[in-house]
């Protein structure tokens, strides 16, 4: 492995600039120290060594803070697991290795409209506890029953954030904005038939939501609801 090289770009400011150069991928060393959180690793794409490399190299760098890859097929989690033993936790897709850290802010509620849903709610829930969230999972409560939701309110309302994970018709995040005070982080999924258009149609329904305080990120991207929850509630250096 490589010496780990300060960014020319950054210099040696004291900016965080410093990465770790793997040959075939320049790892972010310095991003804790300028966003409180470290880089991720996606795993889509990229061999099972390639994977278990920048994990590698995100734990020597950090080596008290838990370090994740997302999107991890079968033979890349096998390759973690390998790799780092007992230090691994898996779910739908996503590796950590290492202990999480105590909560230190929340609740985070992650709702979910349907079981279909549940890959890409259980991403964003995941890892939202991997950076120090306290999050919550409230699953099946589509606006098809809606009953189901209105059961929920008391809970959601508890929330200091909620990330809404919904296909389809992808009504579910108005819905539940126009129940809580807490900011919405809306994700439209690729869960639908075929006027869905693989999360398009609940992509601009998000986007066109009447409820105020919903913000929208990117088909499936439970990943990037749960960086965005971690952003607004504050946390600093969980990873």
């Amino acid at each position: 492995m490589q010496d780990e090289r300060r960014s020319a770009a950054r210099g040696g400011d004291g900016g965080g600039g410093s990465y770790r150069d793997l040959g075939w991928a320049k790892i972010d060393t310095g991003r804790p120290e300028r966003t409180g959180a470290a880089e991720a690793v996606y795993a889509a794409g990229k061999t099972p060594e390639q994977v278990v490399g920048a994990l590698r190299a995100l734990r020597e760098a950090h080596p008290g803070r838990v370090a994740v890859a997302t999107r991890c097929d079968a033979a890349s989690t096998a390759a973690v697991r390998e790799a780092f033993g007992a230090e691994v936790l898996v779910e739908s897709g996503v590796c950590a290795v290492g202990a999480f850290p105590d909560a230190e802010v929340g609740p985070l509620a992650v709702v979910c409209a349907g079981t279909s849903d549940l890959p890409v709610a259980r991403e964003a829930e995941f890892v939202a506890r991997a950076n120090g969230v306290e999050a919550r999972l409230v699953a099946d409560v589509g606006v098809a029953g809606l009953h189901r939701l209105l059961d929920r309110v008391p809970q959601l309302r508890e929330a200091a954030c909620v990330i809404v994970v919904a296909g389809m018709d992808g009504a579910l995040p108005s819905v539940v904005a126009g129940l809580v005070s807490a900011p919405v982080v809306a994700v439209p999924t690729s869960v639908g038939y075929g006027a869905a258009f693989g999360g398009l149609a609940p992509l601009l329904t998000m986007l066109n939501s009447c409820s105020p305080g919903v913000c929208v990120v990117n088909i499936d991207n439970g990943f990037g609801a749960a960086m965005a929850a971690v952003r607004m509630l504050g946390v600093k250096g969980a990873l």
